[in-house]
């Protein structure tokens, strides 16, 4: 069943694959960025960050030589600033550690700030074409669907490492993930569309209706679950102020009015911001480091 998927799969995604500006390199660095870029946020607002990004930093020397003040005032309206952060540690980390090129096995990869598993695996099946499987919340809820059951994360990476094509890694990795993002989707899979429908335990089992509380990959690791909710979060608060931080400093006394929360609760996320690394407080002003 496996190889059956594997075929049909490249058959239909090939030709239809995302033309993303990333892929069009191999340059282990552009690609530990656009994954870095990518994580929780969508493809559409990655893309010209990305790129300023890459113009501003093409190596990870550029990168660790430059203000974090600078990365984050690039990365504002991408959210999660600690990615930045984390990014900007791991360019140093190459730097000091690997001669300033990123490192090409899973173990070095791993031991960059902010990466794990999936980034390294990322990395090293879009950058050098190895022969690794890439599991991302699209692959795992594919995956899940397609066996039919619930997986664990260490199921899903075996499912996924028996399925890979040897010698087509890069593009197979691409064609699965664009697949379950564009058409085995997480809330109305276009069953009716899918070219793998006839191999899916799942669609089987629905007899053709589909019914998103039998859905397996409800329950599957590594799947995108519902997030909290953003309008009058901690996560919504914590933006506006370093929006605000990009364009100058903040006083301390106007910090909850950046935020647009009560004093008590902007006291505490700018001390979560402090602790991060995200911003500096010193004295009676507040800014990015």
């Amino acid at each position: 069943m496996n190889h059956a998927i594997v075929g049909v799969l490249l058959a239909w995604g090939v030709p239809r694959l995302r033309d993303l500006p990333w892929r069009a390199t191999r340059d282990r660095w552009a690609v530990l960025v656009s994954e870095v870029m990518a994580q929780q946020t969508q493809v559409a607002r990655v893309i010209p960050k990305w790129r300023h990004f890459m113009r501003e930093y093409p190596t990870p020397q550029a990168c660790a030589n430059a203000p974090l003040a600078d990365l984050l005032r690039l990365w504002s309206g991408l959210g999660y600033p600690r990615r930045c952060k984390s990014l900007h540690d791991a360019a140093k980390h190459v730097v000091a550690h690997h001669g300033g090129t990123v490192p090409g096995d899973i173990e070095s990869l791993c031991a960059l700030p902010g990466v794990g598993p999936y980034t390294a695996r990322a990395v090293l099946a879009f950058a050098d074409a190895g022969d690794v499987a890439v599991v991302d919340t699209n692959v795992a809820r594919l995956l899940a669907r397609v066996s039919g059951g619930s997986l664990t994360a260490r199921e899903s990476q075996r499912l996924a490492d028996s399925m890979l094509p040897r010698g087509r890694s890069r593009e197979w990795n691409q064609v699965i993930m664009d697949f379950g993002a564009q058409v085995c989707t997480a809330r109305s899979p276009k069953c009716d569309e899918c070219a793998i429908a006839p191999h899916c335990a799942t669609r089987r089992r629905m007899d053709g209706s589909w019914c998103s509380d039998d859905d397996p990959a409800r329950t599957t690791a590594l799947t995108s679950k519902p997030q909290a909710r953003f309008d009058g979060s901690d996560r919504q608060a914590r933006g506006r102020l370093m929006r605000a931080l990009a364009e100058r400093g903040v006083r301390r006394g106007d910090v909850a009015a950046a935020m647009q929360v009560d004093a008590a609760r902007a006291a505490r996320l700018l001390d979560s911001l402090v602790r991060d690394g995200l911003v500096v407080a010193d004295g009676e002003w507040c800014q990015l480091p």
